[in-house]
């Protein structure tokens, strides 16, 4: 299994250096659109390679997906969490109830009712 993760691996490394070489060419990069910025007066553009704004774009899309998910997956870490809380509780009450039915009696036949 271990190889097959590194074939993966080794198939995406080619796969992003193949489209890093492919696309070397320098692009202007325009933050705002002509007709906003010349309401601001400002113009900001970045000049680039394209596979930079390409790989940028697919690590930015990655990123809004993580955080999108976690976002997401809140409400069910919470109620894990609570039902966690609510078991460990409930353990340490039935221990307490075990001691308890358990006081006064041989302790030989005490652990072994414990036990099962």
């Amino acid at each position: 299994m271990r190889y097959v993760r590194y074939l993966c691996i080794a198939t995406f490394a080619v796969a992003l250096v193949s489209v890093a070489l492919a696309n070397r060419g320098i692009v202007s990069l325009q933050v705002l659109p002509t007709e906003v910025s010349g309401l601001f007066a400002v113009n900001p553009s970045i000049e680039m390679p394209l596979f930079i704004v390409i790989l940028g774009s697919i690590l930015a899309g990655l990123l809004v997906g993580f955080v999108w998910e976690w976002i997401r997956e809140y409400g069910e870490r919470a109620e894990a969490a609570k039902q966690a809380r609510e078991m460990r509780r409930l353990q340490r009450e039935l221990d307490k109830l075990k001691a308890e039915k358990h006081e006064g009696k041989d302790e030989v036949l005490a652990l072994l009712d414990k036990a099962s």
